[in-house]
């Protein structure tokens, strides 16, 4: 480590200068970018937006991530955790040069600067925040919490990748970067890259002082170092003073973590070594540093009050429109840019060149490195089906297999990861561990099993880190899949909202390489809790999920194990895309072969003609149609019924596999034009529709058809506890005595010849509820009911 010269503190100093300047101007200016003449009125936007606060902090790291880049030839990343920081980001992209080489009409100069200047939050402009418009960004910057566990999943499987990650104060309270702290002992500083974190504590939120800002020092200092990070701290006002303290902290974290890397891959992984001890940063500088010290008589910098826009009403106000004035001209912008607008040598002495800039690293446009997966035949771990339900397999189990020969086929790549809340093993996916471990680097007990500091299993105890980890190693180029169980699947509700805005307007920048679709496994789901009960009970996941970006979001309701392999199969190829699977886990009915599985999930939907009595030659009387494996199997033991006891009414049996086939075809890439819809549904005939989540959504993506009056959709409706399998169908009427008589209730005139076999029907949901209260198991006529035509 070599201490800096005054010469490179001056450099350093005028770059940050230079990203403050451009980060104020982004906040209040639509013309004048060089003050070549006094500032006026009508240079001033006439709606100030932004956040001003955060910037002078984030300028700062990104100024001095520059510097060691530079002079250690690093491949570095930074995720900007602050939220709506983004004048700071792109401030320093455009000094760099990757925002013009992004977006070529905002060039390096005054006419650039100017369009730089005027695009930020201003209608058909760039968001105030970090979002995929910035180059070198994988983070929105609305995603407060987020951070820490989107850089260790960009590190992970990335062994020459340093991540910084700038976390705010404010962000630091969140739960989801609480529990990322956490992601220290699964970092594999053999095969993984490191993870630099940064606390950037300005005291402040949007109205309040923040905890970690706080609380005494060795408070603190002891939370960081229980969490095993070594903090190195930087405290100060005075820039001079904080450069250098910066300078030395950096280089010193960087020095540990390569001593760390070197000494970890020199002992080959020896799963004896000690955990190690990673460093990181803490930097306590003033909120809005370097911005108005008072206005109005109000103290503004250092305080909540710099959060947003210091200076208000600049085109009413004359003496804050003065007060402007005088703040931009203190960063001596003409010593920073040439008559020109260009910046000077001494500005860009600090930056990197090429693809080591912050804003060009190829991992930060994850597409661009993205192989696609070696995924196996299907054939190969297929289940046989003769005939259909005679056999039962695990359909996840089955998957299992799947995943594990994808594991082994990417041994040596290292670009394909399983991640869940502790749970591969209770989801049937633990043939994983026959090709990896589950990645821990903490102490290991006798008794652990599975556990290796190389593994490509991911199990936290909090499904935000899982998604965390999961979207950053997205974001960089690989692979994934993320189990859960169903009902917690909306812990990260807010986090698959906003991948979904990330990945739409990705989609939407011609420069944004397509990266791999995230893809969720949801078991153990709402119909199977026996020993979990109620609160293990929501399917509500898929109606969150198909309310965003029609462009980007699926879900898939697979009936069987083979179902489930090509619903899969197709998922991992996908692109761009978040993919919802909900598959059981336990025993389920084999109903197609692998072929018939690979057309079916093609066409997303389609009538089993084997099922039902529906011959073709004339509309059905009726429909019944199933998503989900329960459903299906309700349903289709229904249909035997009928066939059994109404032989010569005409019973039509659709599956439907992808949900989003229900909607119209001008809302959804994968909807039914409505005369496709009407082919399979009739436009007229009633439709009993056993639906695996909340019935209401069936109803509202089909509410257009033509047919709607006729639709009755059965599913789960909140009734659940601790019970039998067929009880949970029964409490939810959506079990098959309750279809069959749904049926004779709204097929015309069959109530008055099938009134017996609903009274039959009424009966044996009655004896149900008596047996299983005497015996606790289901009625042995449903428990060992098997496909019997």
């Amino acid at each position: 480590m070599t201490a800096l010269t005054a010469h490179s503190i001056s450099e350093l100093d005028a770059h940050w200068r230079a990203a403050n300047y451009l980060a104020v101007g982004q906040i209040y200016l639509m013309d004048n970018p060089l003050l070549t003449e006094p500032l006026r009125p009508e240079h001033i936007k006439p709606r100030l937006l932004g956040h001003w606060g955060t910037s002078p902090g984030l300028n700062l790291v990104h100024t001095h991530l520059n510097r060691v880049i530079r002079e250690r030839s690093l491949e570095a990343l930074c995720v900007w955790g602050p939220g709506h920081g983004g004048p700071a980001v792109l401030a320093n992209s455009w000094l760099e040069g990757t925002y013009s080489e992004t977006y070529p009409d905002v060039t390096r100069d005054a006419h650039g600067m100017a369009r730089l200047f005027r695009q930020f939050s201003f209608p058909g402009g760039v968001p105030s925040h970090v979002a995929p418009e910035t180059p070198g960004s994988i983070h929105e910057g609305g995603e407060l919490g987020y951070s820490l566990a989107h850089a260790y999943g960009a590190a992970f499987d990335h062994p020459g990748l340093l991540v910084a990650c700038v976390i705010g104060d404010g962000e630091a309270e969140t739960g989801p970067l609480a529990a990322s702290w956490h992601a220290n002992k699964f970092l594999d500083p053999v095969h993984d890259g490191a993870v630099l974190p940064v606390l950037h504590l300005n005291g402040y939120k949007i109205a309040n002082p923040t905890v970690l800002s706080r609380i005494p020092e060795a408070e603190l200092d002891a939370l960081l170092r229980g969490y095993g990070h070594e903090p190195l701290y930087v405290t100060g006002s005075d820039p001079a003073l904080v450069h250098r303290s910066l300078a030395r902290a950096m280089d010193r974290a960087l020095e540990r973590i390569a001593a760390i890397q070197a000494e970890a891959r020199a002992a080959g992984g020896d799963p004896g070594r000690e955990y190690p001890r990673w460093p990181m940063i803490v930097l306590r500088t003033p909120k809005g540093w370097t911005g108005p010290a008072s206005v109005d008589g109000d103290p503004v910098e250092g305080t909540w009050r710099s959060h947003q826009v210091p200076l208000a009403g600049v085109r009413e106000n004359p003496a804050h429109l003065r007060q402007l004035e005088e703040w931009l001209r203190s960063y001596r912008p003409q010593e920073l840019f040439d008559a020109d607008g260009r910046p000077t040598a001494r500005v860009l002495a600090c930056v990197p060149e090429g693809a080591r800039r912050l804003g060009a690293v190829p991992c930060a446009n994850g597409g661009l490195l993205l192989r696609p997966l070696p995924l196996p035949a299907l054939d190969a771990h297929a289940v046989p089906v003769d005939k259909p339900g005679r056999t039962l397999h695990e359909p996840t189990r089955i998957l299992g297999h799947f995943l594990t020969q994808v594991m082994r086929d990417t041994a040596g790549r290292r670009d394909f990861r399983v991640v869940g809340p502790d749970e591969t093993a209770s989801n049937r996916l633990d043939d994983l561990y026959g090709a990896t471990g589950k990645a821990w680097q903490g102490l290991t007990e006798a008794t652990d099993r599975n556990l290796s500091r190389d593994g490509r299993v991911m199990e936290i105890l909090s499904e935000h880190v899982c998604q965390g980890w999961l979207e950053g190693y997205l974001l960089t180029g690989r692979h994934g899949l993320f189990s859960t169980y169903e009902a917690f699947a909306h812990i990260v509700d807010s986090m698959v909202g906003q991948h979904v805005k990330w990945l739409k307007t990705a989609r939407e920048l011609p420069w944004r390489a397509p990266i791999a679709s995230l893809n969720y496994l949801l078991t153990s789901h709402v119909w199977r809790q026996d020993n979990n009960g109620f609160s293990h009970q929501d399917p509500g996941f898929v109606d969150h999920v198909l309310n965003k970006s029609p462009q980007v979001v699926r879900a898939y309701l697979p009936p069987d194990a083979n179902t489930l392999l090509a619903v899969a199969d197709h998922a991992l190829r996908s692109r761009d895309r978040v993919n919802v699977i909900v598959a059981g886990k336990q025993p389920c009915f084999d109903w197609l072969a692998i072929d018939e599985a690979r057309a079916h999930v093609a066409r997303g939907a389609g009538v089993w003609e084997w099922a039902g009595t529906d011959d073709g030659s004339r509309a059905p009387d009726v429909v019944l149609a199933c998503a989900g494996d329960v459903p299906t199997m309700e349903v289709l033991a229904a249909a035997a019924l009928l066939r059994e006891h109404l032989p010569s009414l005409a019973v039509r049996v659709v599956n439907v596999v992808d949900i989003a086939r229900l909607m119209p075809h001008e809302e959804h890439p994968h909807g039914m034009t409505d005369a496709e819809y009407d082919g399979l549904f009739t436009p007229d005939r009633p439709v009993i529709f056993a639906y695996h989540g909340y019935p209401w959504l069936v109803h509202r993506l089909a509410y257009r058809r033509g047919g709607h009056s006729q639709l009755h959709v059965r599913g789960y409706k909140e009734s659940g506890t601790t019970t039998t399998p067929f009880d949970m169908v029964v409490r939810n009427d959506m079990d098959r005595y309750r279809l069959v008589m749904d049926v004779i209730d709204r097929v015309p005139g069959l109530a008055d010849r099938a009134g017996d076999l609903r009274r039959n029907m009424a009966g044996r949901r009655v004896r149900h509820h008596d047996w299983i209260r005497a015996h606790g198991t289901d009625l042995p006529e449903v428990a060992d009911w098997s496909w019997p035509f």
